[in-house]
């Protein structure tokens, strides 16, 4: 049944960060269903989901609960256009949100994914300078080694070559600066100097500075130190440049905080993305959260002075109810206390890995685990993909960074499981 699966996909489905021809020597996953924290191919080999489905998976696979949310909601309304229309989970799911967001955050714009999330903000923050008669404002600027999508505007903000170069034609220029990697010393006051030096120099036409806030996810799950986006809203705030926080992946208490921009201490971000983990990886939505003062640089008489961006399926009302559940399990759960103490108990289960004499640079953020591997292997990434899916485990290395980023409900036992397979992977490096 596996290979029968594997065979029609490969023949009708066009599958992403893919070179299709690759999967003659490393085939695909057959999923057949899941369940928790496993999934299960058509032979009923299971795999733990270590990576939570590219991030996405907070509660684990066929949660009953909300599963029981899209279920009622089917019998309700599954969708009406945005436009014109309005309906109850859109308009609870964006009251709590701003209930929940850092304060000032209270309008919140939807999307279809984290790429259209970046595109709104970009968009909204250009047109926000436009509309205050700034038209000069339309540059961004952006951390090196950040990843925001994959469209065309997300791709100008990226700093990762894999994804851009082929595209640089098609797309604007903007302007990188240092990030603040934990691994360097004076990493923060160093890269702080550099945004301000920039600022200084080109505020003038600077619309925004984007940035992931806590952890860069594509770049290898980089990690900084929270004092650097304090410094980061002093400046854009001096020099009247607008913040985007990226959340779509640090956001729902992936590092520890229900959003990444709490550990901060600052003011709010301009505007905040969110998508990956909103809806507990089971549809597609994202949100933009914006403030009064850039919700009110639109609000006129004149069509063209409001925003211009909608999508068909904007705010679809099954996706956020998925996305209501998810917060119902976040408050009904204690979630955010539960997974600082799972991490804390977790630390002891994962010391031997940490200590592997071919482990680099571990690091943890929240419920982020991350390590550089010493291999001198080309194929390392892949190769240790196929171990881990020998030994039950579904991991997705990034280059020779190995991460975990497992579904909050991983148990003890689940935990421990990762970390001994992964220990005798390593054996094999």
């Amino acid at each position: 049944m596996n290979s029968q699966w594997l065979a029609r996909s490969r023949a009708a489905v066009w599958h992403p960060c893919t070179q299709m021809k690759a999967l003659e020597s490393f085939p695909l996953v057959p999923i057949a269903r899941g369940e928790g924290a496993w999934l299960y191919d058509f032979a009923g080999k299971r795999y733990l989901d270590a990576v939570s489905s590219w991030w996405v998976n907070l509660f684990g696979h066929a949660n009953p609960r909300i599963n029981g949310a899209l279920v009622a909601q089917l019998y309700e309304l599954e969708h009406v256009m945005l436009a014109g229309c309005t309906h109850r989970p859109v308009v609870e799911l964006s009251e709590r949100l701003a209930a929940l967001a850092p304060v000032g955050l209270g309008h919140a714009f939807y999307g279809s994914d984290g790429a259209a999330a970046t595109e709104i903000a970009l968009k909204m923050s250009f047109h926000y300078w436009r509309n205050s008669g700034r038209p000069e404002k339309r540059g961004f600027v952006s951390l090196a080694g950040g990843y925001h999508g994959e469209t065309l505007g997300a791709l100008a903000v990226t700093d990762v070559a894999m994804f851009r170069d082929t595209y640089a034609p098609l797309l604007k220029r903007n302007a990188v600066v240092p990030c603040p990697d934990a691994r360097r010393d004076s990493a923060p006051d160093a890269a702080a100097a550099a945004l301000e030096a920039h600022l200084a120099q080109n505020h003038g036409t600077t619309a925004a500075l984007i940035v992931e806030p806590l952890v860069q996810g594509a770049a290898g799950m980089v990690m900084y130190d929270a004092s650097y986006l304090r410094r980061a809203r002093e400046l854009c705030t001096h020099y009247g440049v607008h913040v985007i926080a990226d959340e779509i992946m640090t956001g729902f208490g992936r590092t520890g905080t229900l959003f990444a921009w709490e550990q901060a201490g600052a003011d709010a971000p301009d505007f905040l993305c969110l998508s990956k983990g909103l809806t507990g990886g089971y549809l597609p939505l994202s949100c933009v959260l914006s403030t009064d003062d850039v919700f009110q640089a639109f609000y006129a008489d004149d069509t063209v002075r409001g925003f211009l961006h909608s999508h068909s399926y904007t705010g679809n009302a099954l996706a956020c109810r998925a996305a209501l559940a998810v917060l119902d399990i976040f408050d009904h759960d204690n979630v955010l206390a539960a997974n600082q103490a799972k991490a804390d108990r977790w630390d002891a289960a994962i010391a031997p890995l940490a200590a592997h004499a071919k482990v680099r640079d571990f690091r943890r953020c929240g419920m982020i685990w991350a390590f550089e591997v010493d291999s001198a292997r080309q194929d390392f990434a892949r190769w240790f993909a196929a171990g881990a899916l020998a030994r039950e485990l579904l991991l997705r290395p990034i280059g020779r960074t190995v991460y975990f980023m497992p579904p909050y409900i991983v148990t003890d036992e689940e935990f421990a499981l990762l970390c001994a397979r992964t220990l005798d992977l390593l054996g094999e490096a």
